[in-house]
């Protein structure tokens, strides 16, 4: 039996310099990747959707598997929802990026679906101790 106690039950570690930076590129990526899944989604209809959602959930499913933990998923998953919600908005000389089409539609909610599902599913935090099992 390990005398560590529940994982749950252990202080919150400060993140290191080279965790904090691959947090901060994989919110950037996904900046990115929203940016760009809004411009394909509408240019090549049905095919152009599919890619962009795709490329994000790669992308979340991969920051998380190099971080090791959620917070590698939820970190682009993040930078999607930031940069497409701001490309939603209209400007003043009434120019947009997204018409009022269901496309548009299925791009942003399918995105946002792929963000949730790619950080539940993503690898968690996994215990330390050889024998994780009780009473073993």
């Amino acid at each position: 039996m390990s005398d560590r106690g529940s994982m749950l039950a252990q202080p919150l570690q400060r993140p290191s310099l080279g965790r904090a930076l691959l947090y901060s590129g994989l919110f950037v990526l996904g900046a990115v990747v929203g940016g760009a899944g809004a411009l394909v989604q509408s240019g090549w209809f049905p095919g152009g959707l599919l890619l962009a959602l795709v490329g994000e959930a790669g992308l979340c499913l991969g920051g998380g598997r190099a971080a090791g933990g959620r917070g590698g998923a939820i970190a682009p998953a993040a930078g999607w929802m930031v940069s497409v919600i701001l490309l939603t908005a209209s400007r003043p000389e009434g120019d947009f990026l997204f018409a009022a089409g269901g496309g548009s539609y299925l791009f942003l909610l399918g995105g946002m679906a792929v963000a949730v599902i790619c950080a539940t599913l993503g690898q968690g935090r996994q215990p330390v101790a050889r024998d994780v099992r009780l009473g073993k």
